[in-house]
């Protein structure tokens, strides 16, 4: 699991560092294709596409699995499934649970493996009402101007 830990958290530093993916950057996302855009000064620069990992409920403070999560578009769910199964095969406890009370620690631990399961180029986040929803980054690629 560390080397899983550590191949997610140099992937991730990369993806931001590569694409300038910090200071005024604001990103759009949809759940329907799967796909999101960042944009500086409202000017598309970047895209890639999603896989929804899993989300926080804020009011509950538990984590839920996309693939515990029925009403999600399949699109969302890129190949989760893979993430479920590691964890069976590998003795590793809150990966095949359907969800678990949130701790900090515990999210941080389940996204970064699954990045490493699922070969992502990085990690997203973006909260919207009483949900924190977690995505993994692939195919990211500049967009012409």
């Amino acid at each position: 699991m560390l080397a899983a830990r550590e191949r997610a958290r140099t992937r991730q530093v990369l993806m931001i560092d590569r694409f300038g993916l910090s200071g005024d950057v604001q990103d759009e996302w949809s759940m329907d294709d799967a796909r999101i855009t960042w944009s500086r000064a409202g000017k598309v620069f970047l895209a890639g596409r999603l896989t929804v990992i899993g989300s926080v409920g804020i009011p509950r403070q538990s984590w839920l699995w996309t693939w515990a999560n029925e009403p999600l578009p399949p699109a969302t769910l890129g190949d989760i499934e893979r993430v479920r199964r590691f964890g069976e095969e590998n003795g590793y406890p809150v990966l095949p649970w359907p969800g678990f009370n949130h701790h900090p620690e515990l999210v941080a631990e389940a996204r970064m493996v699954a990045a490493s399961v699922l070969d992502a180029e990085g990690l997203w986040a973006d909260s919207t009402d009483d949900v924190q929803l977690h995505f993994l980054v692939h195919d990211v690629d500049p967009v012409a101007g």
